[in-house]
């Protein structure tokens, strides 16, 4: 028989807790559905385990830029992860099952589907099945999964994702890595700082970081540089080769070079986690993305019962946008099941639409909000950019020797407010909500002249920026 619930959450991620916390909370029986950890990517290989192994390297080159301070010997990788083991919790996820429990969720471990309306299947962990059915709604948060391009040779190759790279128990002595976006240079960065003798960039466009403003990844190129990463821009793997397991592989490039290294890191992307989801069940395509609506209602099913949140709706493909977007359901979810309106503002997406905040967790860091300036022209805005030197502020001449960096502001003319804005310096990344705030809120650039920021302070940025732009 059917086991009934109210709402049956498909993913138990960062995405798909927050909804099943929150419908929880609210008094309607919830099960989630997870196959692998509870806590999911963010968890244990990407964000937390990426973020503790980078942050050594970080302080080091905070470290290196202080008078009267200095590094006594190389960075201890072997502390390093030690530590990035804990933050894992040694993948041991009792931890967010006692979470679930206390918060009134039951989980059930293994692989969920659709099989019609308001019914998910799961094969369950211990080779059995059970049959879900929600009275209320039904809730995909099944992420993302990497991209492994159609290289010759790279498949078999048994390449390293996100997954291995963060896990890993040594930094390789050599390591190729293909891909230009945040976690090839995030990475190449950590294995770099962490012990590889060598490590080289693949990256088929002219650019890192293609997605933010063009001086932000210039300027990481820059850093990876002189820390000793070979960046090798339009530049492709053509085939990789790796005759025993375990054992060197070979790359040969579309130039006709050729490298060996220990491993290869392959970091071209993610697509939404959509494979065996059973959503031609429920007459969706199994092709793309699961489109929603403002309320994170997938779009093409009836009665409005299957929701869609965080990587599995291709939207904005980022952890705390995926948690925004589970707010938003729950709220809608929780407001429809007491037979309330669901159409209030405070329900409603807003900040996908203007551009989500990002931080990239490289030496320099980079923190971005909002469109760049060549979106914000493409979509037609009356823009206005202006710039500032983040070294020239005095806050930064007291962070160190060599502290620099940039901080950008896209002005919407016609409004006066800001459509985007982005810092690329050491230590950035605390600077970036308030940015977030201004943006999300349209604060007036005349409003934000009255926010006087304190000195001496990095934040004084904001107003040389202002300055900059003539008030």
């Amino acid at each position: 028989m059917p086991e009934v619930f109210d709402v049956i959450v498909v993913g138990a991620g960062p995405a798909g807790e927050v909804v099943a916390g929150r419908v929880a909370a609210a008094g309607l029986s919830t099960v989630i559905v997870e196959r692998e950890l509870a806590g999911g990517e963010c968890s244990y290989w990407a964000c937390m385990p990426s973020k503790a192994l980078l942050r050594p390297v970080d302080l080091a080159g905070e470290v290196s830029r202080v008078q009267g301070l200095r590094l006594d010997g190389p960075i201890d990788a072997g502390a390093v992860l030690a530590h990035r083991d804990t933050v894992v919790s040694n993948y041991d996820d009792s931890g967010q099952a006692r979470w679930l429990d206390s918060a009134k969720v039951t989980l059930v471990r293994g692989a969920g589907r659709l099989t019609g309306a308001r019914s998910v299947e799961v094969a369950t962990a211990d080779g059995g099945t059970r049959t879900l059915t929600a009275n209320h709604a039904v809730v995909l948060a099944t992420g993302s999964v990497p991209v492994i391009p159609p290289v010759a040779g790279l498949a078999a190759a048994q390449p390293w994702t996100n997954r291995e790279v963060t896990a890993a128990h040594a930094a390789p002595d050599r390591l190729v890595v293909i891909g230009g976006g945040v976690v090839a240079c995030e990475m190449a960065q950590a294995m770099r700082g962490l012990g590889s003798r060598e490590v080289t960039m693949l990256v088929r466009g002219g650019g890192l970081l293609d997605r933010v403003e063009p001086f932000a990844g210039e300027a990481v190129a820059r850093s990876l540089t002189e820390q000793g990463v070979d960046v090798r821009l339009r530049e492709s793997a053509e085939k990789v080769e790796r005759p025993e397991p375990g054992g060197a592989v070979t790359v040969r490039l579309t130039s006709g070079d050729t490298i060996t290294a220990d491993e290869i890191l392959v970091a071209t992307g993610r697509r939404p986690a959509i494979g065996d989801l059973g959503l031609a069940s429920v007459g969706l395509p199994e092709s793309r993305p699961v489109g929603v609506d403002d309320s994170m209602r997938a779009t093409g099913v009836a009665d409005g019962w299957l929701y869609a949140v965080g990587d599995v709706n291709g939207m904005a493909p980022l952890t705390h946008m995926g948690k925004y977007q589970a707010r938003i359901a729950s709220d809608v979810i929780v407001a429809r099941a007491r037979g309330e309106a669901d159409d209030r503002p405070s329900m409603r997406d807003r900040a996908d639409g203007l551009g989500a905040p990002q931080v990239i967790f490289t030496d320099p860091q980079v923190c971005a909000v909002g469109r760049t300036e060549a979106q914000a022209r493409a979509e037609g805005f009356d823009v206005r950019a202006v710039e500032y030197e983040m070294g020239q502020v005095a806050g930064g001449y007291l962070l160190g020797d060599g502290y620099g960096g940039r901080a950008k502001a896209v002005v919407d003319e016609s409004r006066r407010v800001l459509l985007g804005v982005t810092f690329v310096a050491p230590g950035a990344a605390e600077l970036l909500h308030a940015a977030t705030v201004a943006v999300a809120a349209g604060v007036t650039l005349d409003d934000l002249w009255h926010a006087v920021p304190s000195y001496p302070t990095v934040s004084e940025v904001w107003l040389r920026l202002l300055e900059e732009y003539g008030l």
